[in-house]
């Protein structure tokens, strides 16, 4: 198997006033992520998972040093491609596994059919099956937001700015474009991930004065509204 391959991920609160200076400065030393050259941007929508006694939230809220989470996850309302991920973290270090799922076996699952995991046969799939049937994870909130990117090869570099995001507890809206979400106001997200170093011309370009790195969740602070 595939060694899977950690990144560091520096996370920032911001405000619109620092939006409009990053993208100011960004498109100079970075070029902007396919998926968002044509609309400044793209929709992000997940479905996460959490068990009975909220272990993921409060693994995440305590700070410990290892601890993972599922979602679904599509992009612009196009429910023909979407993924299962796992996200963990270990000493500081993020990591990220996904497998592709349709729209039928999303629906199932969220009907409550755990079986069909089984029958897509991989292994992350089958490590949810594992984890839902053992550890009792369920589907618990949606979450929806817009996304800039940037990315900039030396390191592997991607940088992201966050905002607009929403929720809602209704799961089984999660592929409903028309789902009714409640906004998350006035937050904005910087983002940046990168491999083994960050190149000093994209630690200045996101430098801003005042700005400290955060553990900010986009899951948890759902959750907690």
């Amino acid at each position: 198997m595939e060694e899977i391959k950690g990144r560091h991920e520096l996370k920032h609160y911001i405000n619109y006033g620092d939006v409009l200076q990053l993208r100011a400065r960004l498109p100079f030393v970075a070029n902007p992520d396919k998926n968002s050259a044509k609309e400044n941007g793209y929709m992000i929508r997940s479905l996460y998972f959490d068990n009975y006694n909220d272990k993921a939230l409060k693994e995440k809220i305590d700070g410990v040093n290892e601890r993972e989470k599922f979602r679904l996850r599509f992009y612009n309302y196009d429910t023909s491609f979407i993924r299962l991920e796992k996200k963990s973290k270990k000493n500081g270090i993020c990591f990220k596994e996904s497998a592709v799922v349709t729209k039928e076996q999303c629906n199932s699952l969220i009907a409550g059919d755990l079986a069909v995991l089984k029958e897509i046969n991989n292994p992350l799939c089958l490590e949810l099956y594992s984890k839902m049937h053992y550890h009792q994870l369920r589907a618990k909130n949606i979450v929806d937001y817009w996304r800039e990117a940037y990315v900039y090869s030396p390191g592997n570099v991607r940088v992201t700015l966050d905002y607009n995001i929403r929720t809602s507890h209704n799961i089984h809206d999660f592929l409903k474009p028309e789902t009714t979400l409640i906004p998350i106001s006035d937050v904005y997200i910087l983002e940046v991930k990168y491999d083994n170093f960050l190149p000093e011309i994209i630690r200045g370009v996101v430098s801003l004065s005042s700005r400290k790195s955060t553990a900010f969740s986009k899951y948890a602070v759902t959750r907690i509204i």
